[in-house]
Formats: C-alpha cells, structure tokens, sequence
C-alpha cells in the first residue's frame, strides 16, 4: 500500500490529495497531508477576505478530501531542520510539495522599509488571523493610505480599509483586528496601478465590490483614464478587460456623492519612493507614466506625489527556498520536469512539486486542479521505482519519536469549536484565533 506524503494543505495539496486517492493505476493510496500550521485550507483560510464567503465555502469542498479515510491530515508539521527533505524521504514512498509562494515581491525603491510600509500580505495575514501574523498597528494614526497594485489582493486590501465595524462583524475576522478596523479613522484610500485601466489585474466582480461599499464614493480622474486608448474605445478587449473599462466610464460619468471616505482609482503612475518624515511613511512619490505601444509603459519624467500614513504593496507573490529542496531563485521555484523535482539537472527519485512553488503564483484556485493531475501522473508513472528504503511503519510513529506534536484531524475539528464557542461569546459567528498558543490549546496539543 503505497504511502504518500503531501507537504501543504492549501488548494494545491488538497487537489493533489484527491487525485492520488481517486485515480486508478495504483490501487490502495494512502496519503498523509501534513502543514506547518495546526489549521488546513492555505490561503482559502489565510488569503481569502474575510467579507468573502462564496470563495470561503470552498473550504467545504477541501474538507470533505481531508475527510476521506484514505487521507490523513497532520498539522503543526514543518519541513526543516528537525524534519529535512532526505528524513520525510525516509519515512514515504513519494513526497509532494505543495509550499506556495510565501514571499511578496519588493517594489525595490527608497523608503520601502520605513515605519508604515507593509506588503499587502502583511495586512491581510493581520485580519486572517495566520498565527505568524504582526499587529503593525496598521491603521492606527492613519488618515490617508496608499495601496500600490491593481490586483485582487489589492482591492480586497482596500475595501477592508474602507469597511466599518457593522459591515465586518459578520464575518470570522479576528476581534482585535475587527476593533481597530472598526475604529479606523481612514478617510482617503488610493489603489495605484503603473499601468492603464484595461490592463489591470482585478477581475469585474472584485472591482464592482468597491462600487457597492456604504458611505463611500468612488474617486476617478477621467483625463488620466483617458491615456489608456483602450479605456476611449473598448470595443477590442477581450470580455474581462472590457467589462473592467466599462465599469470605471459607468463610474466616472457619476456625479460626486461626497460620502464619508473615498476611494481613489489611480493609473499611470510608477512608485520611485516612499517618502518619509522622522522615520515614518508620509507619501510616496510616483513617475506619471504613458503607453509605450507594446502592451507596458515608459515613463514621462513628470512625478507627483500622493500623501499617505500607509503604504500596502501588492505587487506580487515570490516563492521562497523551500529547506533541503533546491531553488531557482530567477523564477521564484522549485527546478522541476512536469513536477519531478530536478536536483543539479537530474530527476530527484521520489520528491514532486505541485502548486505555486512548482509554476509560479499565476492562475486561480481551480489553476490547482490540472497542476495538480499533471504531479500525479508523473508520479504514477514513477510508481514502480518508488521503493521505501526501511520495511513499512506508519510514519506518525517517527514523527512522534522525533519530538512533534502533529496536530490529527480531530485537534482541528476542536480548533473549529473552539472558534465558534469564542464568536458565541463575542455575540458574533465564528471568529477565529489569531495565536499558536490558543490553536495548538484549543487542538489539545501541548507544545
């Protein structure tokens, strides 16, 4: 009976899961999904807003994987020092990992590092409650905010800044974020993108979300707009860009509302620094740039500059070196051959990518499923040459004796209740715990 491991249980492992226990060519799979964190789903539980149930309830479709009697979930288990690549080896037939991409990518301009300077990641980990997550004290202090990106992390970012407390409490946002969130004295959010309106990244459901926000009026400037030719006629888009363009001229012939905040869609401007003033964030300052007539931009040397207290940076994720794994720096991934980790050119015997750290992070949640299958295939194809080193034993037997605590299955059902007694209390839904310390208590795991 052939023993798997799966590193990571967001949506890429989860689907990687599902196809090694539904195919057919190698019977009697088992798999063991194994996290750092005591909690399954990845970003669905860490990236997905708050606000966003639809895409939430995914989580019911990766639960009922985790759930199935061939598959076994073991959380706080963390590939490193204590556990390396050659051990995890050892103890499977065949080992995916599924690691993602945990890095932000860096705007790489003077300031970046200053006092009120965050990734995006950073906030949104904050108001998902990941258990690593810094209270930066985000928008405490903050009138103006600067949100660098036109992607839908971007978006998601600036409508939490610009939701109040009535609107959040709903959802399973940590308190302490939910309280300071609800205090925010934001009033001016701008969502800042270097290039036009037709090529930014956000998808139509995402951007009209910011159209629908109580007491707050969407801010345009149409001769900016107008830069884009795009933009003047949309005729040519493809369906997704030319719906994006026909929101923002919908918007634009609006008459001002003056609500209470406002939310301000810029285009055409390029960061070259994050100004400071005694060592916090006061502004940034931006190149206006134009079309180069190539699908990107130039820069036109004229520059303004937008005050801010905070800066949130979504320009991307990076993968970051998974330990004992060999790396790619360039592209942010493992080497690999349709999902055979490539150790110095040669295929790695056993070890599998699948995911963002075996692609890049492009593509949606779906994106997952035929990368997924693709990992598989090779690794069934593989499946007779897959041969334990050691005679059978259950690997949870190992992990044990070396010193970890895995958080089962039934720890995170705990974690689940645990979750939905604190909201009880709170006179809210479910609200999730933000520290290891009350996770791994709530699992019945001591550390």
């Amino acid at each position: 009976m052939p023993h798997i491991a799966v590193v990571g249980s967001g949506p890429s492992g989860v689907y990687t899961a599902q196809c090694l226990v539904q195919q057919q060519r190698v019977p009697d799979v088992r798999v063991d999904v194994l996290d750092r964190l005591p909690c399954p789903y990845g970003l669905v539980r860490y990236g997905v807003a708050p606000d966003h149930e639809k895409i939430k309830s995914l989580q019911g479709n990766l639960r009922a994987v985790l759930e199935d009697e061939r598959v076994r979930f073991l959380g706080g288990v963390e590939v490193g020092p204590a556990l390396p690549p050659a051990e995890l080896l050892r103890l499977y037939d065949a080992v995916v990992y599924c690691v993602g991409a945990a890095a932000d990518r860096r705007l790489d301009v003077p300031g970046e590092d200053l006092t009120g300077s965050w990734s995006a990641t950073d906030f949104v980990a904050w108001y998902s409650a990941h258990p690593d997550a810094r209270d930066g004290g985000f928008v405490r202090g903050v009138r103006s905010a600067v949100a660098i990106g036109v992607g839908n992390v971007a978006v998601d970012v600036t409508r939490m800044l610009a939701r109040g407390a009535a609107e959040l409490s709903p959802t399973d946002m940590p308190q302490a974020a939910l309280a300071t969130l609800g205090a925010s004295e934001v009033r001016d959010i701008y969502m800042v993108g270097r290039r036009g309106p037709s090529q930014a990244r956000f998808t139509t459901k995402e951007l009209r979300e910011l159209g629908s926000l109580p007491d707050t009026e969407i801010v345009l400037d149409e001769q900016e707009l107008a830069l884009d030719p795009a933009y003047l006629e949309p005729s040519a888009l493809p369906a997704a860009p030319r719906r994006n363009v026909e929101v923002l001229r919908t918007w634009a012939a609006q008459p001002p509302e003056k609500q209470g905040r406002r939310i301000h869609l810029r285009f055409f401007l390029r960061p070259v620094e994050i100004v400071g003033r005694d060592g916090r964030v006061a502004g940034v300052r931006f190149e206006r740039t134009r079309p180069d007539g190539h699908g990107s931009v130039t820069g036109t040397g004229m520059y303004q500059e937008i005050g801010a207290e905070l800066v949130l940076r979504s320009v991307g994720y990076r993968g970051v070196p998974p330990a004992g794994l060999p790396f790619d720096a360039g592209h942010g991934t493992v080497p690999h051959l349709a999902g055979r980790v490539l150790r110095e050119g040669r295929v790695s015997p056993g070890e599998y990518v699948a995911g963002w750290i075996k692609r890049g992070p492009t593509g949606v949640i779906g994106t997952n499923r035929p990368c997924a299958k693709e990992t598989v295939n090779s690794l069934l194809d593989d499946a007779s040459v897959l041969v334990r080193k050691e005679p059978a034993r259950d690997p949870l037997d190992a992990l044990v004796a070396a010193g970890m605590r895995p958080v089962p299955w039934a720890g995170w059902l705990a974690i689940e209740r645990a979750e939905a007694e604190l909201g009880h209390a709170l006179g809210r839904g479910s609200v999730k715990i933000p520290d290891w310390a009350g996770l791994l208590g709530a699992a019945g795991v001591v550390s």
